[in-house]
């Protein structure tokens, strides 16, 4: 018996099943959020890539509000190239914890939904990192095309402390020399 104990903590910290044991601690989301100033666009610096963003390059997010208290979203990426056929789908999404704004669920497609939830979020709002409380999903964000790389890795250090394997992220090209780069 103690050698399957032994076995079975091998095989759960030797990848899948270390995000497994990390799950496990509640993710922690940002005390409050202004969803004013989160509005406008944001550009996807990194993710943990979904299927529903494969061959995505150039991503980028913008959120509206809309007259029934709702939040807009428009998502748009090119695929394969910064040149390639440009790709965008509407959803909208909702506050679910009114005392933080942090926690929201997002929708594209009727009637499915999924938890986007504010993890980080710099008080100048220029840079935000959204997550998903089973870690399947994370978003590195910055309101310009380009993240300083101290910055990332500062934030790469606070994603791996909440628990989620920081090698699953893959960089997202993006427009150089843009305005406000």
């Amino acid at each position: 018996m103690k050698m399957m104990l032994i076995v079975s903590a091998t095989i759960l910290c030797g990848g899948f099943g270390l995000s497994l044991l990390a799950a496990a601690k509640p993710l922690r989301t940002v005390a409050d959020v202004d969803l004013q100033r989160y509005l406008g666009t944001w550009y996807e610096i990194a993710t943990i890539p979904a299927s529903f963003q494969k061959n995505c390059v150039g991503v980028t997010a913008t959120y509206t509000l809309r007259p029934d208290g709702a939040i807009g979203v428009l998502n748009r990426c090119r695929k394969f190239t910064l040149d390639g056929k440009e790709k965008s789908v509407k959803g909208k999404a909702w506050v679910v914890d009114k005392n933080t704004n942090a926690k929201l669920r997002v929708q594209f497609f009727w009637p499915f939904s999924g938890a986007y939830w504010i993890i980080e979020l710099d008080p100048d709002y220029q840079y935000a990192v959204v997550g998903h409380p089973g870690r399947n999903y994370l978003w590195i964000l910055c309101r310009r095309p380009q993240m300083d790389e101290s910055l990332y890795t500062q934030l790469l250090e606070k994603i791996a402390a909440q628990g989620y394997d920081v090698k699953r992220l893959v960089r997202t090209l993006q427009p150089v020399g843009e305005a406000g780069t």
